[in-house]
């Protein structure tokens, strides 16, 4: 190819992207598209990579783009994979049980109630005694959600189902699995930790 034949088409080349950009720059609200006559002497090619060129410029239509079929098989196995990693890096609790160390997952204890100079652990399906005083076991389970209902009662949040007001001032809690447990006025308060947001209840624990 000759030094002339190289700066004719490095010429067209320039005038086609003049072209390009005035396009992209035009105002398509009406008027014809400028610098849109090309000159007879373009060959087939050059038509090709223009149109070529307009096609990455524009942005497909919403409409156009391909739907992405959910398969539902999938997406529950990837569900099921991240509570098993839910639970695997959940919050839990070592104790001593017959000359072994147990740990429990915090989220399956429902309640903590004392039981002389022990407390004991409702963990689903078994609870466990803990030789250990209840105040002291509830300031380690309070940055894990667990409230002081009763002088002798430590519930977890997540595990309360139903708050019942009674006649007395106080409130009754059904847990996971059905059982109830008082709440004396003393600690009603902390019922307002129960939620994130209360709807319709600004008197409750008032």
């Amino acid at each position: 190819m000759s030094l002339g034949e190289i700066q004719d088409q490095n010429a067209m080349s320039r005038e086609m992207f003049v072209q390009q950009h005035a396009y992209a720059n035009a105002d398509v609200s009406g008027g014809p598209r400028r610098g849109a006559t090309v000159g007879s002497n373009l060959s087939r090619r050059d038509h090709t990579l223009e149109s070529t060129a307009d096609e990455f410029c524009e942005a497909p239509e919403p409409s156009s783009l391909p739907a992405i079929p959910v398969d539902a098989a999938n997406l529950m196995r990837v569900l099921r994979q991240l509570e098993v990693l839910v639970k695997r890096h959940a919050p839990r609790i070592a104790l001593k049980a017959k000359g072994s160390i147990l740990l429990l997952n915090l989220a399956d204890i429902v309640a903590v109630q004392a039981e002389g100079n022990y407390v004991s652990l409702q963990h689903r399906p078994n609870p466990h005694l803990v030789h250990e005083s209840l105040s002291s076991m509830a300031e380690k389970l309070k940055p894990y959600g667990f409230i002081r209902i009763h002088r002798s009662v430590v519930v977890n949040i997540s595990a309360v189902e139903e708050i019942q007001p009674l006649p007395t001032g106080e409130y009754r809690l059904r847990v996971k699995g059905g059982k109830k447990y008082l709440v004396t006025r003393t600690y009603k308060h902390n019922l307002r930790d129960l939620a994130q947001l209360w709807a319709g209840s600004e008197r409750l624990c008032g």
